[in-house]
């Protein structure tokens, strides 16, 4: 039986609600958010990313995080360097203690989800939620079909 939009909408909240406690738990020993986590998360590929990406991949506002990318920069964790592709834009990267920072996260964190092994080992679940959010986002990033307005200002869409 397919399971109604809400009621699905309410698992995956939950979840993500309890899956950011129990890191922040562990975050909160290292005296780190977890956006930070996520930010140091993704410029651990040594590649250097924009403000927009780290923005994304934090599930920050641009303000907030330009807060948080200069309290990094303030703890030594990460530096700024001019785009060399294109000039007008900033790339973040990891510092060799941000590095340092990171590894020692990640392995906590990893290590206080052990328990957990045996729902995240496989690739099923991963898959599963990709494609979820791949099908979320299509839907909001498709052109939406026009809209008209019917009789009684009712907002009509062509072929319903």
């Amino acid at each position: 039986m397919a399971r109604r939009p809400q009621e699905l909408l309410h698992l995956l909240t939950r979840a993500e609600r309890l899956a950011v406690r129990r890191v922040q738990s562990v975050l909160d020993e290292f005296e780190c958010s977890v956006e930070a986590w996520r930010v140091l998360d993704l410029l651990s590929d040594g590649q250097g990313h924009n403000m927009t990406a780290l923005a994304d991949h934090a599930f920050l506002p641009a303000p907030s995080l330009t807060k948080l990318v200069d309290q990094l920069v303030d703890q030594n964790l990460v530096y700024r360097r001019v785009d060399p592709v294109d000039r007008r834009r900033v790339l973040a990267h990891l510092t060799p203690r941000g590095k340092q920072r990171w590894r020692l996260l990640a392995r906590e964190v990893r290590s206080d989800w052990g328990d957990l092994d045996h729902l995240l080992a496989g690739e099923e679940l991963d898959d599963l939620l990709t494609q979820l959010a791949e099908a979320l986002e299509g839907r909001l990033t498709a052109d939406p079909e026009p809209v008209t307005t019917g009789r009684m200002g009712k907002a009509v869409r062509p072929g319903r």
